[in-house]
């Protein structure tokens, strides 16, 4: 097997422990900023894996109990191993006025039997004096279906990663959880860490989710805050061969790894996944039998050292149960030397908690970009001497000779669009600001060596909040109270969108005749305006110029903090903030044009370039010419009305003679148009 490594994305955070400190309340920055708005009826908590979401439900849920007239609460979680996540908690020792309790009985998680029958438990809670029951999302979902939204009128329902909620026909709780926003009897608290889904369909219905009031934590104050790990790596491998054949060019068993394996159905899978276990194992060391106490299998390494491995694909449920409950023994939470590797398939992904995970690796795309946010979740645990961690996604390359080449490009633009999100998820977040002569400087902001300067756009950073406030020339500015919200906390579900339309992504890499504006005005603004239809026109193009900003100076930031050389001193307290500075800096003007004219898929055609071989790559590009899009009368449409913006702004239409490659775009959209009119006035 030939491995080649794509570029990671690298970043390196301050360490300031801001995240991990907890106020007299006992509440970490995260669960304070959750709590300022328990009031409100609606509450959607955007934030990473390992920053506090169980506990912050708990100090809302409890305050609901308390002070706002709530009955109950009921905490709805996607399997019965996130339950755990709510097990009893003693906040008064660290300064709350209560603590957490539920009662065996009401963790339905913890108890046997079907969900059809826990159905009968969730009617006697309900009926009980008790206040807080946790459930699995199936079992919520038939004591709906047997009660009626009406039985839970004036409880909390509180639902944890609510990305599994869809408001797509086929999607029963969402269905239901637009039922209680319309009969609007009880109070929601939706958690996830991610509020993007692997398809097109939206969470909620767009009236419903404008209700909610968002809590959103970004990845960048998390990881700035921790006071320990301080390097997140995320690399993608191209390899050609069986990945189990050299799985250590990649597995280094020194780290605290979790493995996912790829699914049985995947073009990775040798459709034999326990043999693919056994061949792991067997290229880690001599196996020496499995520990009686926690099943997790014993390998001895050449050098003598045991390896403890927890093997999460075996199909018997004995067995597997067994090793689960040594991972979940709460008595080894905090005891680094438990267990050293876990294999496992569809397990230990979303709430599995393991603070001392160093390396995420997996293997075969995933087609989800939320799975894929939450495995790089099980690595940016903080922990004590845990300084660095990484995310390694193995993915097999297109192979000329293999009839799945179709497949393999596509898994390969996939992986190119995670990269570029991630970055986008990992960076500080971006405050765009229109430049004008009211322009000033924004309080805790710092805006470089000799500081705000009137005469020219600026950049400043408040390394507290990990915030850039951006001054841009010609920028739109949102002007509903929704659209303003969507620039300031949305930006990313845009983007998620963007990148994922593989339309984009083909042009962006391989059309060699693209103007950069064509994706950056067109495709963006076609997903601005079906994303968001409820905004109108000008507010759409707000949304859409910033999310073009936040996306491109991502890249070019990068861009530059790659090029440095490696002796560079990197101020302040990442690469990725120097070159947004710089690249910020650098230009004369930083407006609409420049940023329009940017192609945020330059760089990932250098990645495939460096990391693929001459004829793969040629094997790529060939079947994407195979599909060369062609103008559609959609996008001819699209085009007139930007040449009908550039003639309001320059008092002529465009040319379609014109050496400016956008201004001839427009004029031919315009010229589409015409000939189709005639066309039909023909007959």
């Amino acid at each position: 097997m030939t491995i080649k490594n794509v570029p990671s994305v690298s970043v390196t955070y301050a360490q300031n422990g801001g995240s991990t400190k907890s106020n007299e309340l006992g509440m970490r920055a995260m669960q304070e900023r959750a709590y300022e708005k328990r009031g409100e009826q609606y509450l959607l908590i955007k934030s990473p894996p390992a920053s506090g979401k169980s506990r912050a439900l708990m100090f809302i849920a409890l305050d609901k109990l308390a002070n706002q007239g709530i009955k109950q609460a009921i905490v709805v979680v996607p399997e019965k191993s996130i339950g755990a996540s709510f097990n009893d908690e003693p906040l008064s020792k660290f300064g709350f006025w209560a603590d957490w309790r539920v009662a065996p009985k009401w963790n339905l998680c913890n108890s046997p039997g079907t969900d059809g029958g826990k159905v009968k438990s969730v009617t006697a809670f309900l009926e009980s004096d008790d206040q807080i029951l946790v459930c699995t999302h199936a079992t919520f979902r038939f004591a709906i279906e047997k009660l009626g939204v009406e039985a839970f009128d004036d409880r909390l329902i509180a639902v944890d990663e609510f990305h599994h909620v869809s408001a797509s026909d086929d999607n029963i709780l969402g269905k239901q959880l637009n039922e209680f926003i319309s009969r609007d009897r009880v109070h929601v608290v939706a958690m996830t860490g991610s509020y993007f889904r692997g398809d097109a369909a939206p969470i909620l219905l767009p009236e419903n989710e404008a209700k909610f009031d968002t809590i959103t934590y970004t990845y960048y104050e998390q990881l700035n805050g921790y006071k320990y790990l301080k390097t997140l790596d995320i690399g993608y491998f191209f390899y050609s061969g069986s990945y189990a054949d050299d799985i250590l060019k990649v597995l280094d068993p020194n780290e605290k790894t979790i493995l996912h394996i790829p699914n049985v159905n995947s073009r990775e899978s040798t459709k034999d996944k326990h043999r693919e276990v056994e061949h792991i194992i067997d290229a880690l060391g001599d196996w020496q039998g499995s520990d009686p106490k926690t099943g997790f299998q014993l390998v001895k390494m050449p050098e003598g050292r045991i390896l403890k491995i927890a093997d999460l694909v075996d199909d018997e449920a004995v067995k597997r149960d067994k090793v689960s409950s040594a991972l979940k023994d709460p008595a080894q939470k905090n005891n680094r030397d438990h267990v050293d590797i876990i294999i496992a398939l569809g397990m230990a992904k979303e709430g599995f908690d393991w603070i001392w995970c160093e390396h995420a690796l997996t293997v075969g795309y995933r087609a989800s970009l939320t799975e894929i946010v939450q495995i790089i979740g099980r690595a940016t645990r903080d922990a004590i001497g845990k300084s660095r961690a990484r995310f390694t996604n193995l993915i097999a390359e297109p192979d000329a000779a293999e009839a799945a080449v179709t497949e393999a490009v596509n898994d390969t633009l996939k992986a190119i669009a995670a990269s570029l999100l991630m970055e986008q998820v990992l960076a500080p977040r971006f405050n765009f600001t229109p430049k004008s002569a009211k322009s000033g400087p924004v309080e805790g902001f710092d805006y470089g060596e000799g500081g705000y300067d009137p005469a020219k756009e600026n950049v400043g950073f408040n390394e507290e909040s990990g915030k850039f406030q951006i001054e841009i020339k010609g920028l739109a500015e949102p002007k509903s109270k929704e659209a303003t919200r969507i620039c300031q906390e949305d930006l990313n579900e845009v983007i998620t969108a963007f990148v994922q339309d593989k339309t984009t992504i083909e042009r962006g890499l391989f059309d060699e005749e693209l103007v950069p504006e064509e994706l950056t005005q067109v495709r963006m603004g076609k997903i601005v305006g079906a994303k968001f239809p409820e905004l109108d026109a000008e507010d759409q193009e707000a949304v859409r110029q910033h999310a073009v900003a936040a996306l491109n100076l991502t890249q070019k930031a990068k861009e530059v903090a790659l090029s440095a050389p490696d002796d560079a001193q990197v101020s302040g307290n990442t690469a990725l903030i120097d070159g947004v500075r710089k690249f910020a800096m650098d230009v004369r003007e930083l407006d609409i044009d420049l940023i329009d004219r940017i192609n945020p898929f330059g760089e990932a055609y250098a990645i495939l370039a460096k990391t693929m071989s001459e004829e793969s790559l040629k094997q790529v590009q060939a079947v994407i010419s195979a599909k060369k899009v062609q103008l559609s009368p959609e996008e001819a449409r699209d085009l007139a009305r930007r040449a009908a913006k550039f003639k309001q702004e320059r008092g002529r239409l465009p040319d379609i003679t014109s050496p400016d490659a956008w201004e001839k775009k427009m004029a031919e959209g315009v010229a589409y148009l015409v000939r189709m009119k005639q066309e039909a006035a023909n007959g």
